[in-house]
């Protein structure tokens, strides 16, 4: 079985930002060699999220909306975890939204459902984050 392991590394352009990953999990697959097994891909920051869906930008906006009505970013007071930092609503979208995604790996190729795409969601942005790139298989 080989087991394969990237880091790839974002930096968000702004506070909150949804970005399509899928080409660079695509990268990774294609310099790993498996053909049948699994992927991880998982966020490594508490305020980020990896998460499935359609690459669509009213679903994004959508996200967005629903996400604010449920944490809203201000006021900051509004959070005990806001006394030295205003992040407290990008913990809690982080929550919702996921940590990670596994997807089979079928004939070298990412097996995903029709108009499925992997996506980092950035709640804390304007600084440089981690993603995890795990893969086992044959």
């Amino acid at each position: 079985m080989k087991s394969y392991r990237k880091e790839l590394w974002i930096k968000a352009p702004r506070r909150r930002v949804f970005m399509n990953i899928t080409p660079d999990v695509n990268v990774c697959l294609r310099e790993s060699g498996i053909q049948e097994g699994l992927c991880l891909v998982n966020a490594m920051h508490i305020t980020a999220s990896v998460f499935i869906n359609d690459d669509e930008s009213g679903l994004h906006s959508d996200f967005e909306k629903w996400l604010e009505k449920l944490a809203p970013e201000k006021p900051h007071s509004q959070y005990a975890h806001n006394g030295c930092e205003d992040n407290a609503d990008a913990h809690l979208k982080r929550q919702i939204m996921g940590r990670e995604v596994v997807v089979a790996v079928t004939d070298g190729q990412l097996d995903f459902g029709p108009w499925e795409q992997i996506f980092y969601g950035e709640f804390d942005g304007l600084r440089d984050k981690r993603l995890l790139v795990k893969m086992i298989g044959e």
